[in-house]
This record gives C-alpha cells, structure tokens and sequence, in this order.
C-alpha cells in the first residue's frame, strides 16, 4: 500500500457524519471484486484487493465516497478450485441494483461500479440500464479496459488471469500476500479458454490450466504494477471528475423516437 491518508468512506462514519458526506459528494464509488482463485501465489481475493484499492484512492477526495463494495461476484469458471466463492449473475445484478438504490434514497444517485473481475462485466451493466429507468445513474468502470493502451505497452506477453498483470498490482498493493516461492509452480497456459473452429469450448478455467493461472507470474514487477495503478488513478479520476459535471436530464433514457 502507498496511500498517506485514508479514503472517505462510509462504513466507518456515523450517520451523522454520513449525512455530510453524502451531501458533499458527488459521486459514489462501490468496488466489486471476486473471491476465486488466482493460481498458486496470489489470494483468492485479488479482484477485490485490486478494486478496492482503486476506488480507495480516488475516495480520497470528498467529492468521491466510498460505499461498501461486493467483495463476492460471478466466479463459476474457477468453482472447481478450492476457496472460489461465486454468486449467479442475476443476483450480483439484483444487489448492485439494491446497493444503488439505497444510496439514491439519500440523495446519491450517480454511483460507478468499479469493477475487479471480468464475469462481473455483463450483470453490473444490466444493473446500471435497470436503474437508469429509475432515474439512477450508474456506470461499470473496468478498470483494464479503461487503461488497455497502457497495459499492451508494459505487459507485451499473455497475461489474462494471475500472470503479469494482476501479480505486478499485488505486489505493488499487498506485496506480502504474494507467494515468490510458488511461481515455479504456476502453469505456462498462454491463452484463455479452449476454442475449436473459434467457438468456446473450454467454459471453465479447469479445462485448459492445472494450476488456474494464465500468463507467466515471473515476469512481474511492483514498479510496473505503480504505473498501472496510477494509470488506472488517472482514468477513474477523469470518468468521475465527467460523471460530477453531467446535468442528470442528459443522462436519463432517451424518448421514443419520433
């Protein structure tokens, strides 16, 4: 971790201070992670430390509150390994939905999902088109899609799940939950899932990698896993800093055609 002060967050606030808090901001940000498993040298909750850690720390600002999160998401593909946790995605929708309509009863009604899992994708965006007919305006922020420019230009090689990438982060957020010892052990699958003739075979991470990583661990590095976090800071700032800006009518559903 290299934060020198603490995010504004709304579990640890009386309801006193929360009725401030929530007048102030203007934004709020609800992480979404998963609790599955990442190969043999990182946590089962490395989707949840890497959201977690982003949404922090632009709840550094008290324009920005930071909600509690949903720390288990959609992880069936990696059910087979021992520890994953998942939900269905009609219920990771429905507490995102409810999540959010808390927060808009008191006044907060534009909110991003910052989102650590790529199964998380599709339930949290129909969870931000349900509440935008309520007038609520959410919107999914996944965090390597909205840096993808900076990741192909520091990690060049395979890296989809708990390879480079994520393991870089972890060693840049949480260094002592990485284990060093057992990068010999990760599996050497480049690519993920198994395709023939361009179709899917292959739904669970069990049918093409023993060991539930793909990409290599070893080519990590804490001073990349900084970069791309500040790369991540950056653009979360900038979505938030739009999102703060946008009259509400200009967000709402758009009417029948004429």
């Amino acid at each position: 971790m290299f934060r020198e002060k603490v995010p504004v967050e709304l579990a640890r606030l009386s309801w006193i201070e929360a009725r401030e808090a929530i007048r102030q901001a203007r934004v709020g940000l609800l992480p979404v992670g998963a609790i599955e498993q990442h190969g043999p040298h990182l946590p089962l909750g490395t989707d949840w430390y890497i959201a977690s850690h982003i949404a922090g720390e632009i709840a550094m600002s008290e324009e920005h509150l930071l909600v509690p999160g949903l720390q288990v998401g959609v992880s069936r593909e990696h059910r087979q390994f021992w520890g994953t946790l998942t939900v269905s995605p009609n219920a990771l929708r429905e507490h995102a939905v409810a999540l959010a309509r808390s927060l808009a009863r008191h006044g907060l009604s534009k909110i991003i999902f910052v989102n650590g899992h790529g199964s998380n994708c599709s339930p949290l965006e129909d969870a931000a088109r349900d509440l935008r007919e309520e007038k609520i305006f959410a919107f999914v922020f996944n965090w390597w899609q909205s840096i993808a420019t900076t990741l192909r230009k520091l990690f060049p090689d395979p890296t989809a799940h708990a390879g480079s990438i994520e393991t870089s982060l972890m060693l840049a957020i949480e260094p002592e939950l990485v284990s060093f010892e057992r990068f010999a052990e990760a599996g050497t699958v480049a690519q993920w899932g198994t395709h023939v003739e361009g179709v899917l075979v292959g739904f669970d991470a069990a049918d093409f990698t023993e060991k539930g990583n793909v990409g290599d661990p070893k080519l990590a590095d804490a001073d990349k896993g900084r970069r791309v976090l500040s790369a991540a800071y950056d653009s979360l700032s900038r979505f938030c800093g739009w999102l703060a800006t946008q009259n509400t009518e200009d967000l709402e559903s758009r009417p029948h055609l004429s």
